[in-house]
């Protein structure tokens, strides 16, 4: 092809939308595409600045930001800006001439695609949360075909490949050995319980306060390690807030509780593997990983996520028995010590969480998803002519 682009990647904004987008490129260079023929296309104001030069691939940044949710004067610099994004994004299209644009949600999603749709590129839309956001809705109504989570998220010609993971959680191994493995990894013992709480990149307000009143409420359970990634954002609070965790109780009582407190985990595979429960958000790239991997845990949906998208991410979920859900307004350090310490004291119902998560893993999505995006740059079909694959392949899980 003309340039060398066989496929161009295109939005981002957060670590949410890049995970799976990451995971699709790296099976497509395990496929035989090379690394520098995999563009991503994102906005000079999301993650994909860093992850994606930091995961081996080329990125071209576009200018723009995206629209408010209400009547706003800088809308109108918004349009100007999408425009020009779009004429930016047309040319790239021109000059690259890719097989196909995978749209991953985000600012850029949207110039992007419309670039490749008046350039005659195919656009398979990825979209991995329960409730389709504002970009990925639009982008499906002229896209090829739409590569989606869940049997019941509503977009144009879907189909059902699940949502991509990281090839390293598909490694994971929560066996005896695989656990240990893990455990020496990160540091961990082998003969205490693992509680693991994560609150996201950035950090959970909400659920950092109450899991520093958790830990104090847990500090004689001399069997459990809570392992705390508070996020960058939250963590100097989080350091100050624990100090007495570490250095003796008031009244020099030892805390028997081992709390380890780090801002970031960037081997979260090992931290799947290794603990018992898990307590964080439901962002659909966490619980992609966490149904892969087979981890009880227990959620708590951001509020206020566009399309309230985690809240029914979560209760997919707990409707098969994988999960316990609780709103972030009831997350306090009462309620969430007492439902964790509930769940690690009956290991027979963590073991029938794990399983119904497991079951509702599919560690072949990014595969899935890569032959969608084969098949579209090979046969450069109309949007209408994918309807009866879409039913056909979305029906037949």
């Amino acid at each position: 092809m003309s340039g060398g682009v066989e496929l161009v990647v295109a939005g981002g904004g957060t670590a949410g939308h890049l995970s799976p987008a990451l995971a699709v490129a790296r099976a497509l260079v395990a496929s035989g595409t090379a690394p520098e023929a995999i563009r991503f296309v994102g906005s000079s104001r999301g993650m994909e600045r860093t992850l994606v030069p930091e995961a081996g691939f080329a990125v071209t940044l576009l200018p723009g930001r995206g629209f408010k949710r209400r009547v706003a004067a800088s809308n109108l610099l918004a349009a100007f800006e999408l425009a020009v994004a779009t004429a930016f994004a047309a040319a790239l299209m021109l000059r690259w001439r890719p097989g196909a644009v995978l749209a991953v949600a985000g600012y850029a999603s949207v110039p992007c695609s419309l670039a490749a749709r008046l350039c005659k590129v195919p656009v398979v839309v990825l979209n991995v949360d329960a409730v389709p956001g504002a970009a990925n809705r639009l982008v499906g109504r002229f896209a090829a075909v739409s590569a989606v989570a869940t049997e019941t998220t509503s977009l144009p010609r879907a189909v059902v490949t699940g949502a991509p993971v990281r090839p390293e959680v598909l490694g994971v191994d929560r066996g005896s050995e695989g656990r240990a493995r893990s455990r020496r990894a990160l540091g961990l013992p082998e003969d205490r319980l693992v509680l693991a709480v994560v609150g996201g990149s950035l950090g959970a307000r909400r659920i950092n306060e109450a899991t520093v009143g958790m830990a104090r409420l847990l500090r004689d359970r001399s069997d459990l390690v809570l392992y705390h990634v508070s996020g960058a954002r939250d963590h100097d609070w989080a350091l100050a807030a624990t100090e007495d965790l570490r250095d003796g109780l008031p009244g020099g009582a030892p805390s028997r509780l081992d709390y380890r407190l780090v801002a970031y985990e960037a081997a979260m595979w090992h931290l799947l593997a290794a603990c018992d429960l898990l307590v964080s958000r439901a962002g659909a790239s966490t619980l992609a990983e966490v149904t892969v991997v087979g981890v009880p845990s227990v959620l708590v949906p951001l509020p206020g996520a566009p399309g309230d998208h985690q809240a029914s991410n979560a209760r997919r979920l707990e409707e098969r028995g994988a999960a316990v859900v609780i709103d972030d307004g009831d997350v306090t350090p009462e309620r969430l010590a007492a439902l964790a310490s509930s769940l690690l004291d009956d290991p027979r119902r963590l073991a029938a969480m794990g399983e119904a998560a497991r079951s509702l893993g599919r560690p072949d999505a990014a595969q899935r998803v890569v032959e969608l995006l084969l098949r579209s740059a090979a046969r450069r079909r109309a949007p209408t002519e994918w309807g009866g694959v879409a039913t056909a392949e979305g029906s037949g899980r």
